[in-house]
């Protein structure tokens, strides 16, 4: 099993959903870890019981992070509160699916690559200056970002960005042992616009006969399990890589 005693984990986004997902998993791992929201403190203050009721140390920090200044407090506040930094995942992200390129609109645009673009790649760069030598970075971007679909054009662009900057970080960080990586999900229940959906729904039915594997839909354990990987020991040659969890299927 993967040891994160000792470890300081940051999670983006992690209200609910992957990063809630993720952050619990880092708890059960021995981390501390920072759950962030941005709107949605009573969901955020629910993984904190959670982390708790395992026996887990955790606190809670509200940042947008399309704000510099909000990436800054949360990561003081982490270094304060735990005495280092040594995991940070970019997970937080908006989601637009189903709608064609030729009909987004500037104010969508703005306000999702204000997070999916600006967000990342400012929480991946600040995190680069403040985790530890032999530290883990990584980001949570999508599988329609290496296999295009119709009505992803917003949502996948505004994941490509801080996914080519992953590669450079790699190459920037090495020598200090930082490895930096991207996990690219699948559409999962239980997490994004899917959050909602439950085992019987035809979302869930239509999603598991995409996948060769287990002929299930993903959920966001299949992403917690990556982000143990990527965290952990066995993954310390790993960098710059990207990770698709889709259960076999291209997306």
């Amino acid at each position: 099993m993967t040891d994160l005693t000792g470890k300081v984990a940051v999670v983006t986004g992690s209200a609910r959903g992957l990063g809630r997902a993720i952050a619990l998993r880092y708890a059960s791992l021995g981390a501390s870890v920072v759950i962030n929201y941005s709107a949605d403190e009573d969901n955020a203050r629910r993984t904190l019981d959670q982390v708790e009721d395992a026996g887990g140390r955790g606190i809670v920090v509200r940042a947008d992070a399309s704000s510099l200044a909000d990436l800054d407090q949360l990561f003081a506040t982490a270094i304060d509160t735990f005495r280092g930094l040594d995991i940070v995942v970019a997970n937080a992200g908006r989601e637009v699916i189903g709608q064609p390129a030729v009909e987004v609109t500037e104010e969508q645009f703005d306000r999702v690559f204000a997070v999916n673009a600006k967000g990342a790649f400012f929480t991946l760069v600040k995190a680069a200056k403040l985790v530890s030598d032999g530290g883990r970075l990584i980001y949570i971007g999508s599988s329609t970002t290496v296999s295009p679909y119709p009505g992803m054009g917003l949502y996948s662009s505004s994941k490509t960005a801080a996914a080519n900057l992953v590669r450079i970080l790699a190459l920037e960080l090495g020598p200090r042992n930082v490895t930096v990586n991207t996990i690219l999900p699948t559409a999962t229940a239980g997490a994004g616009v899917f959050a909602d959906v439950t085992e019987g729904d035809e979302f869930h039915r239509m999603n598991a006969q995409l996948r060769p594997i287990g002929g299930r839909g993903g959920t966001p354990e299949d992403t917690a399990d990556a982000a143990e990987y990527l965290a952990g020991d066995l993954a310390g040659w790993v960098s710059g890589q990207s990770l698709v969890v889709a259960g076999g299927a291209v997306q």
